[in-house]
C-alpha cells in the first residue's frame, strides 16, 4: 500500500528528520538515502523494514542538521598555514594566467575542512547518536506500516461496498434470466414455426442444431456462477491475513 510518515529527532548536537514514503509493489524494495558518514545505519534500517513491512516500494530519506557538538571548537594552525598557502598559490597561478581571482576572507579560510576542529568525535561517529537514529527509524517504519493498515482498512471499506454492489446486481440478473425462461420457449416456438411456414425445404438437422445454439447463448447461468465464484473469493482476499494481488491492504 501507499502510506508516508516522518520523525524529527535530535541527539549529541545532532538534529534530524526521517521520512519514509510507500508504494505498491508485490515484493519488498527498499531504497535508502542516507548522508555521508551514516552508512553504518544501513543494516539496522533493513533489518527494521523486513520486521515492520512485507512488500512494498519504500524509500526512506534521512535529512541531517548539525549544530554545536560536544566540546569547543578550536583553529588547527597547522591547517590553517597549508590552507593559506594553498589559497596564495592559486591565486599566483591565476595571476599568471592573466586571471584575478577574488580576495579570500577569514571566513572562507574557516570554512576550509579540518582548520576548524573539535575535541569530541564527529556525530556520525557518537554510539549515542547513531543509537538514537536507529531507534527513531525503526520508530518511523511502524509509523509507516500503521499508515498502510489505516489506508488498507479504508480502501477494504470501498471494495467491499462494490463487491456487494455485484452480488446484487447479479441476483438481478439471474431473476431476469429466469423470467425470460419461462418465455423464452414458446417465442421460440413461435419463430421456427413461421419460418417452417415461409420455407418449402427445411433441413431438419441444420435446424435442430441452430435451436441448440440459440438455446445455449441464450443461458447465462454459468456466467452468474462465475460472478459469485468471484465474488466469494473477492470477499475470502479481504478477510484475509496476508497479503494478495499487486499491493497489500495490510
Amino acid at each position: 500500500m501507499t502510506g508516508f510518515a516522518d520523525l524529527a529527532g535530535d541527539a549529541g548536537g545532532l538534529a534530524w528528520v526521517w521520512e519514509a514514503r510507500s508504494v505498491n509493489g508485490r515484493g519488498l524494495d527498499l531504497r535508502l538515502r542516507l548522508p555521508e558518514g551514516f552508512d553504518s545505519l544501513d543494516a539496522p534500517l533493513r533489518a527494521a523494514a523486513a520486521k515492520a513491512l512485507a512488500r512494498g516500494s519504500v524509500t526512506v530519506t534521512l535529512r541531517i542538521a548539525r549544530g554545536a557538538v560536544n566540546g569547543l571548537p578550536r583553529l588547527n594552525p597547522a591547517a590553517l598555514d597549508a590552507a593559506v598557502a594553498a589559497a596564495l598559490a592559486a591565486s599566483e597561478a591565476a595571476a599568471r594566467g592573466g586571471l584575478d581571482l577574488a580576495p579570500m576572507t577569514a571566513a572562507d579560510l574557516l570554512s576550509v575542512r579540518g582548520v576548524v576542529e573539535s575535541d569530541a568525535a564527529g556525530p556520525a561517529e557518537a554510539p549515542e547518536v547513531v543509537a538514537a537514529l536507529a531507534a527513531d527509524a525503526e520508530a518511523l517504519l511502524a509509523r509507516l506500516a500503521e499508515a498502510r493498515r489505516a489506508e488498507g482498512a479504508a480502501l477494504a471499506t470501498l471494495v467491499a461496498g462494490r463487491i456487494d454492489r455485484v452480488e446484487a446486481l447479479t441476483a438481478a440478473a439471474r431473476d431476469t434470466a429466469e423470467a425470460r425462461a419461462g418465455g423464452a420457449g414458446t417465442l421460440l416456438r413461435t419463430r421456427v414455426e413461421a419460418v417452417l411456414a415461409a420455407t418449402a425445404a427445411v433441413d431438419e438437422a441444420r435446424l435442430a442444431q441452430e435451436l441448440a445454439l440459440a438455446a445455449v447463448r441464450a443461458d447465462v447461468t454459468e456466467e452468474l456462477d462465475r460472478l459469485l465464484a468471484h465474488v466469494a473469493a473477492a470477499r475470502g482476499l479481504l478477510a484475509g491475513e496476508e497479503p494478495a494481488g499487486g499491493g497489500s491492504i495490510s
